[in-house]
C-alpha cells in the first residue's frame, strides 16, 4: 500500500526566490569575470597600454571573495526554490520550505476549502513588497486547510514561513502549488484512507526527543 504522495513545489517560494537567484548568480559571474578579465589584461599588454584599469592582488582577492559568495548564494536559492513543497502521506501532510520542515497531522485538519489568493490576500489592501509579490499570484487558486492546532508554536510558524501561509489568526495553512486540484485530490484521498500515490515501501523510524513539536507519526 502507497505512505506517500507526490511532491507539490510551493509557488510562493517558487516566485519569490525566482525574483533573486538570477540576479545574485549573474553579479557574482561578473565579480569573478571583472577579476579575471582585469589580471588577464594585465599580463597580456605591455605597461601603459592596458586598456582595462588594474586591479591589486588584495582588491581582486576581495572581489573574488564576494564573487564566490554570490555564485554560492545564488546557487543556494535555486537549490530552496526547487526543495520548497507540500506532500501527502500516510497519516500526516509534510510541508517543507527553505528554513523549517514540519509535518501535521490528518487529526488536526477541521477542513480544506480553495479559494483564488487574490481573495485570501487582496493586493489593494497590501503595500511595498507583499503587494508586488501578490498581484502576478492573485488569479491562482490556493488549499486552505484549517486546523484544531498548529503543530507546534504559532509564533515558530510565523517566524519561519511566508507571510502568505496565513491569511488571519486563526489556525490554519495557505498552500499554493501548481496543481491545486490534483493536490487537494490526492490529500482527500489519503486523508480518507483510500490512499494513492508512490507505492514504494518506507521503513518506519521510531519517535525522538522531537515528537511533540509535529505530528509525523501520528
Amino acid at each position: 500500500m502507497a505512505n506517500k504522495g507526490r511532491r507539490y513545489p510551493l509557488l510562493i517560494y517558487r516566485h519569490m526566490l525566482n525574483r533573486w537567484w538570477p540576479a545574485v548568480l549573474t553579479l557574482g559571474i561578473l565579480l569573478c569575470g571583472l577579476v579575471g578579465a582585469a589580471w588577464l589584461a594585465e599580463w597580456y599588454f605591455p605597461p601603459f597600454e592596458n586598456p582595462i584599469p588594474k586591479i591589486s592582488t588584495i582588491q581582486g582577492a576581495i572581489l573574488l571573495g564576494a564573487g564566490f559568495l554570490a555564485i554560492l548564494l545564488g546557487c543556494s536559492l535555486l537549490v530552496m526554490r526547487s526543495a520548497a513543497s507540500v506532500q501527502p502521506f500516510e497519516g500526516y501532510l509534510r510541508v517543507s520550505t527553505p528554513f523549517l520542515r514540519f509535518n501535521v497531522s490528518y487529526k488536526r485538519f477541521l477542513r480544506t476549502y480553495t479559494a483564488s489568493m487574490g481573495a485570501l490576500f487582496p493586493p489593494k489592501s497590501l503595500s511595498g513588497w507583499r503587494r508586488e509579490i501578490i498581484s502576478p499570484l492573485a488569479a491562482k487558486t490556493a488549499v486552505v486547510i484549517e486546523l484544531r492546532g498548529y503543530p507546534m508554536p504559532p509564533n515558530v510558524l510565523r517566524a519561519f514561513l511566508s507571510p502568505f501561509f496565513f491569511k488571519d489568526q486563526t489556525p490554519h495553512l495557505v498552500l499554493l502549488v501548481q496543481d491545486w486540484l490534483r493536490f487537494s485530490t490526492e490529500l482527500e484521498s489519503f486523508r480518507s484512507g483510500g490512499i494513492q500515490g508512490d507505492s514504494s515501501p518506507r521503513p518506519r523510524r521510531r519517535g525522538g526527543l522531537l515528537s511533540n513539536l509535529n505530528d509525523s507519526r501520528k
